[in-house]
C-alpha cells in the first residue's frame, strides 16, 4: 500500500463562468502533457483541500480539481440558485472542454462519487475509467439512514446534539426541517444549524471519532457552504428519480473501475456500494475491482483508504490517453 505523495502546489489556477450566476475556482497540477485525472469532491458543499492533490503522482497525472457551485473559492458562495447535479454534471463538460481535454479518469468520493457516476452515465465516452469511494447514490434509504434513524443507534450522542436544534414536534422529518432554517432569514439560527449539521457528519465520519476533524465544522462560512448545499440536494432528491444511478449503472460497465469501501462506513454504509457493484455485474465483471477496507469508516483522511486511493490511482497508469 503507498502513501499519499508529498504536498505539492498547483500549476495553474483559474474561474470558469458557468452560467450568469456561478463561478466555478479550478486548478491544474502535476504534468501537463500527463494523463488527465479529475477530481469530484464531496459534500455536496464541501470544496476541495490543497491534501486531495497528493493521490495523484504528479510525475505522471494531470490532475484537475475544482471547487463545485456554491462551494470553497466559486462564487456565489453557498448559493443554491440554479444548482442542481445536472448543472455540476454540465459544469464538469464545460471544465473539460476549457482545458482541451478529450477524455479523463474521474475520480471522487461520497457525494463526489454520487456526481462520478451522474457525469459517467451521462457521458460515458468522455471516461477513461473512474476510482469512486464511499459510494452514495442518494437513495432515500440512505438519506433516511443517516438524517433520521439508523445511524444514530451507533452515534446516539451526537445525534442528540444534531437533533436538539429542532423542535420536537418536527423531528419527524429532520432535513425538511434543517432545510427551513438553513435556508431562512434568521441569520443566527441559520449558522447554529448549519454548525449541528456539520457536526453530525464529522463526527461519524472516521471510525474512530476525531476531535480535530470535527473542528472544521466550527468553520463559519465552511459550515454553511457543507450544510446549506447537501440539504439542498438532499432534499430534492438529487433531481432524478430514486435509484437511478444503480439503475444506470450498465452504462459504465465497460470502463476500468475501482469501488473502494470502509467496512465500518457509518455515513455512506457498505450496502450501497455492493448493490453498485452487482449493477455492473459483480465478478462475472472483470473490468471492475470491488475492495473492502476492513479497519476504517467513511472518511478518505484514514490512513488505510489514502493508500488505497494511492494504489487504485498507481494501477490506472496503465490507462492511455
Amino acid at each position: 500500500m503507498a502513501p499519499i505523495y508529498p504536498a505539492f502546489d498547483a500549476n495553474k489556477t483559474g474561474q470558469l463562468q458557468v452560467s450568469p450566476v456561478h463561478s466555478i475556482y479550478w486548478e491544474e497540477c502535476g504534468l501537463s502533457s500527463g494523463v488527465p485525472i479529475v477530481y469530484l469532491h464531496g459534500g455536496p458543499g464541501g470544496g476541495i483541500e490543497p491534501s486531495d492533490r497528493q493521490y495523484f503522482d504528479p510525475s505522471h497525472y494531470r490532475s484537475i480539481l475544482f471547487d463545485q457551485r456554491g462551494s470553497g473559492q466559486s462564487t456565489p458562495h453557498a448559493s443554491l440558485e440554479d444548482n442542481t447535479t445536472w448543472h455540476l454534471v454540465s459544469d464538469i463538460e464545460k471544465l473539460r472542454e476549457h482545458l482541451g481535454i478529450e477524455k479523463w479518469i474521474v475520480f471522487g468520493g461520497s457525494w463526489g462519487s454520487t456526481l462520478a457516476l451522474a457525469y459517467s452515465e451521462k457521458h460515458p465516452d468522455r471516461c477513461l475509467g473512474l476510482i469512486l469511494r464511499g459510494i452514495f447514490t442518494l437513495q432515500r434509504e440512505e438519506l433516511e439512514w443517516f438524517y433520521q434513524k439508523g445511524a444514530n443507534f451507533l452515534f446516539p450522542d451526537y445525534f442528540d446534539a444534531y437533533q436538539a436544534v429542532i423542535p420536537e414536534e418536527e423531528r419527524g422529518d429532520m432535513m425538511q426541517a434543517y432545510y427551513k432554517r438553513l435556508t431562512g432569514d434568521n441569520e443566527e439560527e441559520k449558522l447554529k444549524c448549519a454548525g449541528a449539521w456539520s457536526r453530525w457528519e464529522t463526527a461519524t465520519s472516521k471510525l474512530l471519532v476525531d476531535a480535530d476533524y470535527i473542528a472544521k465544522s466550527d468553520n463559519p462560512k465552511w459550515a454553511l457552504a457543507f450544510a446549506r448545499i447537501e440539504c439542498h440536494y438532499f432534499v430534492n432528491g438529487g433531481w432524478m428519480p430514486d435509484g437511478q444511478l444503480l439503475n444506470e449503472a450498465h452504462k459504465i460497465k465497460h470502463l476500468p473501475i475501482v469501488i473502494i469501501q470502509g467496512r465500518y462506513d457509518v455515513v455512506c454504509p457498505a450496502k450501497t456500494s455492493w448493490e453498485l457493484y452487482k449493477a455492473m455485474g459483480g465478478e462475472a465483471n472483470t473490468n471492475v475491482e470491488y475492495k473492502i477496507i476492513g479497519d476504517v469508516g467513511h472518511s478518505a483522511h484514514e490512513k488505510a483508504i489514502e493508500e488505497a486511493l494511492v494504489d487504485a490511482a498507481e494501477k490506472f497508469k496503465s490507462i492511455k490517453q
